[in-house]
């Protein structure tokens, strides 16, 4: 599932100017709902601003949170996403591409340049086209990383990196129990727990077992008959990227001191977070990694890069879906069983 092949040479795109047309092609959602909300639309094409450069994008990641935000669900996450329908009717945020036109203000990037990053709140990724500001979530792509690879690098790997690095800052020889390992967030944080040193067991069905074990975990646990909660004391952290467990249950499995992480917010883990912050050795914590500064999720994504070059991290790209065939990649995302990333590809 590693896609390491040679990545595109900038010199194929460098001379291609961005379409004489002032539209492009776009799925747009203008309420929430099911995938029947998705429509592949004809709509006017952004302009960069002066700090902005605009990318014509050639691989974009469908998520398990753009599913979220397509259903706008949970039903408070709404406040921020647009209360009665999508605030940004398009949806997506990890891209990859080349830079066809620059600000006037903008800097460090040109005409022609690979990059890759994250459009962040204002979404607009599954698109032909996204502004993005050059101080903002975007990195020059390197010859060896394949625009898929580069989408797929901000899906799950930054959000694992922050929970693991920045949150938990995991050391050589702690235990880390990694919940949903066989998903996006979870064969990225089973890699990186790894690179940095822990003792990584991965939770996951008997069909990804091989799969998991594959990215390096010590231990492999299969969910469907064995409860990972009842390995009393066991675990300095667990990161729970699914968001299918609680505290309340896994917090027997914690040593003292321990940390429950998990990046899908439900209201009995806010509360959680809040008691645990004041009582008791152990602890609950989230975090919305996209809304960090962008300046940090740069840094992050340095970070990975440094890792993928050295070969202790790599991509699991479970299925690559043209680009008119958005909805069926929402679809597949929907089951909520997905290998790794989906990506879908312009090209």
């Amino acid at each position: 599932m590693n896609t390491r092949e040679k990545a595109h040479a900038p010199i194929e795109f460098a001379d291609k100017p961005a379409s004489g047309s002032t539209t492009m092609k776009a799925w747009v959602a203008n309420a929430y709902g099911s995938t029947d909300v998705l429509a592949l639309t004809q709509v006017e094409r952004p302009e960069p601003a002066g700090n902005e450069v605009l990318v014509e994008v050639f691989a974009s990641s469908v998520t398990a949170a753009d599913s979220m935000m397509r259903r706008g669900d949970p039903a408070y996450a709404r406040l921020f996403l647009g209360l009665t329908k999508p605030r940004a009717a398009i949806g997506g945020t990890g891209f990859a591409g080349v830079v066809r036109k620059v600000g006037s203000q903008a800097e460090h990037l040109n005409v022609g340049d690979p990059v890759f990053g994250e459009s962040g709140m204002q979404f607009g990724a599954h698109a032909q086209y996204v502004c993005v500001p050059v101080n903002g979530v975007i990195l020059p792509k390197p010859d060896n990383l394949t625009f898929e690879d580069a989408c797929a690098l901000c899906d799950g790997p930054m959000t694992s990196y922050n929970f693991l690095k920045r949150m938990a800052q995991v050391k050589p020889g702690q235990k880390v129990l990694v919940n949903g390992a066989s998903g996006a967030l979870g064969t990225a944080a089973v890699q990186l727990a790894k690179a940095m040193g822990a003792e990584v067991t991965g939770v996951c069905s008997t069909s990804n077992l091989e799969l998991v074990k594959s990215l390096g975990a010590d231990f492999v646990v299969d969910y469907t008959s064995h409860d990972f909660t009842k390995n009393v004391s066991a675990y300095d952290f667990i990161y729970d990227t699914v968001g299918k467990s609680s505290y309340r249950r896994s917090k027997k499995a914690l040593k003292n001191n321990g940390t429950y992480l998990s990046p899908v917010l439900s209201m009995p883990l806010l509360f959680q977070m809040i008691f645990t912050s004041i009582f008791g050795k152990k602890s609950a914590k989230f975090d919305a990694t996209g809304l960090r500064p962008p300046a940090e999720l740069r840094g992050f994504l340095g970070d990975l890069l440094k890792l993928y070059k050295a070969e202790k991290l790599r991509t699991v790209i479970e299925k690559r879906y043209p680009f008119d065939e958005m909805i069926e990649a929402h679809a597949h995302v929907d089951k909520g069983h997905k290998k790794g990333c989906v990506v879908v590809c312009m090209q």
